[in-house]
């Protein structure tokens, strides 16, 4: 498989500007041209077409057709001859709901797995993964199941900070985790910060970015990865 995840888009520098690098990377092999869909079902407040504008822009130097898969006549065809498909953030539980609904899940998890490429972004990156129960987000709407993609062994959190404001009362990230972790204690899951992201093709899984990132499994005190191969325990 051909993937590159993301804790986020947006920076300082410009939406998706910190990863274009990789992004290029990515798409490098991919023909001059080539069509690319966009999956904008995370976005709530942010209108669809909008959102397919937005990262038509930030990718334009990348030569890809970026176009999104909800003014597809036929989705599922669409999805069968892109050779990228990139999935944007915002809430998981509608993206997830939205490509369940259409019966498209089985098939971007098809596709991907059969060489087509992988692009994806906070909630991209979590519809990744075996399921979606470690997304920092709300459900607001019922996606009828939690199963996602499966294209990793493990579970990501994006958007990984364990920063505790003064006088806050709430858990940190890292006991909600460890939550996660003591009902799942075969299930790891690696915090991915922001700027941070996950390059995986044959040969294994590479965590790029300038930050560490632990991994929680169990009980165990979280293990720490430094930007490099990153070897997940099966």
């Amino acid at each position: 498989m051909n993937l590159l995840l993301l804790s986020n888009s947006s920076s300082d520098a410009g939406y998706l500007a910190h990863a274009l690098p990789d992004i290029r990377e990515l798409a490098a092999p991919l023909p001059q041209g080539a069509s690319a869909v966009f999956v904008p079902y995370a976005g709530v407040t942010r209108n669809w077409d909008d959102y397919t504008a937005l990262v038509a822009s930030a990718l334009a130097d990348t030569g890809l057709d970026i176009q999104g898969l909800h003014r597809a006549e036929d989705p599922a065809a669409a999805l069968e001859s892109a050779a990228l498909i990139i999935v944007g953030g915002g809430n998981t539980f509608n993206l997830l709901g939205q490509l369940r609904s259409q019966g498209l899940l089985g098939a971007v998890a098809r596709r991907v797995r059969e060489g087509a490429a992988y692009l994806g972004w906070s909630a991209g990156s979590n519809l990744a993964c075996p399921s979606i129960c470690t997304t920092n987000d709300m459900p607001i709407t019922d996606p009828k199941g939690f199963d996602a993609l499966g294209l990793l062994s493990f579970q990501i959190n994006p958007h990984y900070t364990n920063a505790h404001p003064p006088g806050h009362r709430g858990e940190t990230r890292a006991q909600r985790l460890a939550e996660f972790c003591a009902l799942n204690p075969a299930m790891p899951v690696l915090g991915l910060p922001e700027g941070s992201g996950l390059r995986v093709r044959e040969g294994g899984i590479t965590l790029i970015g300038p930050h560490e990132a632990p991994l929680f499994i169990g009980q165990e005190e979280p293990r720490a990865f430094r930007p490099g191969m990153l070897e997940i325990p099966a």
